[in-house]
């Protein structure tokens, strides 16, 4: 379970406050504002792509709420979720906060997003025009670390 860190004004001066003292645990935020309540309240679509992730990963650090942790993972991939999709368990590991467990559920959750894309692709039978080729192909190389070649 995650604490929330609290600063009081007379202890801390504004040049002495660090980053990583500024984080207030989602139990802790408005309740419109978490990410699962926003969810039911509003709809997927009100969610940032950070509380999307936030959702799947379920908690944070000690310093950081779910929702910092997926911010910074998606930073590094540069606010890029197709960027994101190509991340392996080895590389959602490196992030403080992110274990086996969390970094398996997001690499699943995007393998479901791909197919989903993937769906619309096989129902093209017939191949005779250069953007039939491209809906067919493109969601089945798109999160590829490595080139293929197809003939």
């Amino acid at each position: 379970m995650s604490q929330s860190h609290e600063l009081k004004p007379e202890e801390t001066k504004s040049e002495d406050i660090k980053p990583e003292l500024l984080y207030v645990s989602v139990k802790n935020w408005a309740l419109e504002d978490r990410p699962r309540e926003k969810l039911m309240m509003k709809g997927a679509s009100a969610l940032s792509d950070s509380e999307l992730l936030a959702i799947l990963i379920g908690s944070g650090t000690r310093e950081k709420s779910a929702v910092q942790v997926c911010q910074d993972i998606l930073g590094e991939a540069d606010n890029d979720l197709n960027k994101l999709a190509r991340y392996n368990v080895s590389d959602l590991t490196q992030f403080k906060g992110i274990g086996p467990a969390k970094a398996i559920t997001i690499v699943a959750a995007l393998e479901l997003g791909r197919r989903r894309k993937n769906t619309g692709a096989q129902e093209i039978k017939k191949t005779s025009r250069s953007r039939d080729a491209y809906q067919v192909l493109y969601p089945k190389l798109t999160d590829l670390n490595h080139e293929e070649i197809w003939a």
